[in-house]
């Protein structure tokens, strides 16, 4: 299988690339190496992206002895879904086995979208505390291919019994995006491209928590729609529900975010504020009011999350009349305010309910 961490140039002769790990520009090197033309890259993309096929021998319009290559050298292979759970509200979860362990991803079907929330890591390391994700912990990165079969799969699946296809793809599933950026990278490269998935990058949407380093490495290479996993208008509070605050303070995350957004076309109407309702934790007047404060210099949509319930937990879900006081002070303040309705809570598939099955490796150098 293709190793990330090396260029499919020195790879011996017996080992194969599978090319849902290539990026179009990845794909192209490749095609070229084995004797290919720059068209023959977009031949197959097409048989891939919008054909679903993995098997060269159907791909008609690719030169036999390119197929013969093909054959030689590279393989098609996007991990299967092994289960599925139908929520009463139409949300699917499908979820991904990978060597004993399990991923999940969420579609989320609404009357004009159709939305797909995927994984990019077996569990997570970052241990927020209202998250059953966090809770798992960490066994590693998802590779390109494993990010993309995802996406992949639910296509197919949904072309063929559905007639539907996947409108907008979110960074929202297990795992912290950006410590994956290299194979996010790629995958967002692949899901935009019009050889690829060919979706718009204002239908793409990552989610992250904070992870500075790599959201000013993102700046610079790719413009997405961007979401940041805030749920606290203080570092006190933050620090205490989000470890990852002790080292990337609000401050600095913040400044980043605004970077972002000054160089971004995808974030016309301002970043996606994520901020999940905890009683008596982050949800009073006074927390709105520092909110609003917090944000006032940053152009902003503020999404506020009712908690999701999940066992072990010691948090209770702010009430509904909480969170419309909460919203109220926002918007007196200008701010667009909206509170998610949550899907697929009948299937733990709502905001932070993944749990998937993760056998954890150390996690300790992580954060």
């Amino acid at each position: 299988m293709y190793n990330e961490k090396k260029n499919f140039f020195s790879k011996s002769e017996t080992e194969k690339v599978n090319l849902l790990d290539l990026d179009y520009k990845a794909m192209q090197s490749f095609v070229l190496s084995i004797g290919g033309k720059n068209f023959t890259t977009k031949q197959i993309m097409k048989w891939i992206y919008n054909f679903y096929y993995n098997d060269f021998n159907l791909m008609s319009n690719l030169k036999k002895e390119t197929r013969k290559k093909l054959h030689e050298k590279a393989y098609i292979y996007a991990t299967n879904f092994s289960e599925e759970k139908i929520s009463s509200d139409g949300t699917i979860k499908w979820i991904t086995s990978i060597n004993n362990q399990k991923i999940e991803t969420v579609y989320i079907p609404e009357k004009k979208r159709s939305t797909l929330c995927i994984s990019s890591q077996i569990g997570c390391f970052l241990n927020c505390k209202f998250c059953a994700t966090g809770q798992q912990g960490f066994n590693r990165n998802l590779t390109v291919s494993e990010i993309i079969s995802q996406i992949w799969q639910a296509n197919k699946i949904l072309k063929e019994k559905r007639k539907k296809c996947i409108t907008n793809v979110v960074f929202m599933g297990m795992g912290e995006p950006l410590f994956n950026i290299k194979n996010v990278i790629s995958s967002i490269k692949i899901i935009l491209d019009k050889h690829g998935f060919s979706l718009s990058k204002r239908r793409v949407t990552l989610s992250t928590s904070g992870v500075v380093p790599a959201l000013e490495k993102l700046r610079k290479v790719i413009d997405i729609n961007l979401a940041i996993s805030l749920h606290a208008p203080n570092n006190f509070i933050r620090d205490k529900i989000m470890p990852i605050n002790k080292k990337y303070k609000i401050e600095s995350f913040l400044k980043a975010v605004s970077k972002y957004l000054k160089c971004s076309s995808a974030n016309r109407g301002g970043v996606t504020v994520e901020y999940v309702m905890l009683k008596n934790i982050n949800d009073s007047n006074h927390n709105a009011f520092e909110l609003a404060h917090l944000l006032k210099k940053i152009p902003s949509k503020i999404n506020l999350i009712p908690w999701n319930f999940f066992k072990g937990a010691n948090f209770i879900c702010s009430t509904l009349n909480r969170i419309n006081i909460f919203a109220s002070i926002l918007r007196k303040k200008g701010f667009n305010t909206t509170i998610r309705k949550n899907r697929g809570q009948d299937i733990n598939a709502a905001c932070g309910q993944l749990t998937g099955n993760v056998i954890n490796k150390n996690i300790d150098n992580y954060i």
